[in-house]
């Protein structure tokens, strides 16, 4: 028996799995887990080992969550997780069971919020405003604790007709002690016709504004925001363009091993006339 006739233990199986669910590229998680269920051909082990792989890659999407009585979904994501494996929507002020597998929300229940001496409303109102008008279909939730107000954005873009699928995200932190502002911005871009391109990118961002009254530090900080993330998506336009002029080209060959062009004029021709000899 070669070494690699041998069984891989249960253990390994759940992380070669785990790692290519949270992996998974936006919009194309239920092919991965198909793909996946089929591979292990272990639906108890899938279920109990992989369980925490699904909120995890949930999570780090930023996944929107259509909540009962609101026009605006909530985020699935860490800093909205609560006890008892429930999420908190703060616009309602909503707690929630959420499916994983079928990204649906159940068992809507009253929730404390905490308003960061009014900072958390007066920042989700600037950050709705302002994916409303710089995000078509984007989602937003604002999340307070203790001395923090954090801001979660999500927008997404999903052609799988057309092969390519994107998410933008998009978290900023504001301590309204110190005036501190932090920024982690994510692109994660997948192109799969006749060929498999995956872009993803993220930025840092640290800055800091004089605090001063809600709604007017919640609008310095927009300014930043707004700022920073037009500068960052014209950076990676202009990669691209640059990428398909260079990089793609240095990928593949100007010229066959051969060192020649092919002449497919000829090649035709002899075709036509190999055809033509054998009536």
């Amino acid at each position: 028996m070669s070494e690699y006739d041998e069984e891989i233990p249960d253990e390994d199986k759940v992380a070669i799995i785990t790692d290519f669910i949270v992996s998974s590229p936006p919009g194309e998680f239920n092919e991965v887990f198909s793909d996946v269920r089929v591979l292990l051909n272990n639906d108890n082990l899938l279920k109990e080992g992989a369980a925490g792989a699904y909120a995890e890659y949930n999570e780090t999407q930023f996944t929107p969550c259509p909540i009962e009585g609101s026009e605006e979904p909530a985020l699935v994501t860490k800093h909205g997780k609560l006890d008892g494996g429930k999420y908190l929507d703060p616009r309602t002020k909503k707690s929630f069971d959420f499916d994983h597998l079928r990204k649906e929300a159940s068992n809507l229940e009253d929730a404390e919020v905490e308003d960061v001496d009014g900072y958390r409303p007066a920042f989700e109102k600037a950050v709705t405003e302002y994916t409303k008008d710089h995000y078509e279909k984007g989602a937003c939730s604002v999340f307070g604790e203790g001395s923090t107000v954090t801001a979660c954005i999500e927008h997404h873009k999903f052609q799988p007709h057309n092969f390519w699928n994107g998410r933008w995200r998009s978290q900023w932190t504001f301590n309204k002690e110190t005036g501190e502002v932090t920024g982690l911005l994510k692109v994660t871009v997948h192109y799969y016709e006749d060929g498999n391109v995956q872009l993803v990118s993220e930025k840092k961002i640290s800055e800091k504004v004089a605090v001063s009254d809600e709604t007017a530090t919640a609008k310095k900080v927009i300014k930043i925001m707004e700022k920073t993330e037009s500068e960052y998506q014209t950076a990676i336009s202009q990669n691209y363009s640059v990428m398909s002029d260079t990089t793609f080209k240095a990928l593949r060959r100007a010229l066959p091993i051969t060192r020649t062009k092919v002449n497919w004029h000829r090649v035709l021709g002899y075709k036509i006339g190999a055809e033509l000899a054998n009536k």
